[in-house]
């Protein structure tokens, strides 16, 4: 790659592609990393990126949360191992780097929202692999700087919004859970937020989610009224559904420390949602 360009890995997925494209907008040189020409479980790939780059942008993860429970090597090696390489990659050529992380490294127990400070205690595989790689980029020793988000959607890869669309064309009554609550997030607003943070470059944790709270119910509800679609909606409990992973109840984040860092206040999750949908 060029020298001092900022590199995106995993730069072709749903929050990847909506980076590249805010920092294009910005005039922030950058280059995207991703399979199959880039593997982030490659040490030689991945110490000849850090090498060269500005900062490093770390999108790249396993995020199939029911899958993990079978493929949780795989989501280790990606999600966590590679994270720790990236890491002291980092660190030996002195450079920063942003690490995207996940509400899954909480056990959703929570009576409020949760801060950076609280103890993580991940329900699933998946958010096992994700806090260990959030482990291993600290220990490292590098220059870090962890993101957390939650309840993501974009135009660019698979998510709750387009699959609740999809399932709402087929008819039928649509059954969407009322006791999982968060910040219906669009990637487009977490690329906004990332390049705010790349020009001052914190270190430490931060929470990034849309400003307002809802349930999965409250979103289905609000996206079926946006569009306009005859659906048949009811509630029902997280329990009455059999899946391979747990989901953590309250993925709700308290943002006021990213606040001070954003180039603006965070938008409420209601108008970024509508956006959305008017683009689809």
């Amino acid at each position: 790659m060029a020298d001092n360009v900022l590199a995106i890995l995993g730069g072709r997925g749903m929050l990847g592609t909506d980076l590249a494209n805010e920092c294009g907008k910005r005039g922030i040189s950058h280059q995207v990393f991703d399979l199959p020409d880039f593997d982030i479980t490659d040490k030689r790939q991945l110490e000849d990126v850090v090498a060269n780059a500005s900062a490093i942008i770390n999108c790249a993860a396993y995020t199939n949360v029911d899958k993990a429970e079978s493929e949780y090597d795989l989501a280790c090696r990606i999600n966590a191992e590679a994270v720790g390489d990236l890491g002291r990659l980092a660190k030996k050529f002195k450079k920063w780097v942003l690490h995207i992380s996940t509400d899954f490294v909480f056990d959703g127990k929570s009576d409020r929202p949760y801060v950076e400070t609280d103890t993580p205690n991940p329900i699933s595989a998946y958010g096992r692999s994700k806090l260990a790689g959030e482990e291993l980029l600290i220990e490292s020793g590098c220059r870090y700087c962890i993101m957390r988000i939650e309840w993501t959607y974009g135009l660019n890869g698979n998510n709750f919004v387009k699959k609740l669309i999809e399932r709402a064309k087929t008819g039928g009554q649509l059954k969407v859970v009322d006791d999982q609550t968060g910040s219906p997030t669009a990637t487009t607003e977490a690329a906004k937020a990332i390049c705010g943070l790349l020009r001052k470059r914190p270190e430490g944790i931060f929470h990034f989610a849309s400003a307002g709270y809802v349930s999965r119910f409250g979103m289905a509800k609000f996206i079926i009224e946006k569009l306009g679609m005859p659906v048949d909606l009811a509630a029902c409990k997280t329990s009455d559904y059999i899946s391979p992973a747990a989901r953590p109840l309250n993925s709700c984040f308290n943002c006021d420390k990213i606040k001070a860092l954003l180039d603006g206040p965070i938008e409420p999750w209601q108008g970024t949602l509508e956006k959305f949908l008017r683009r689809l």
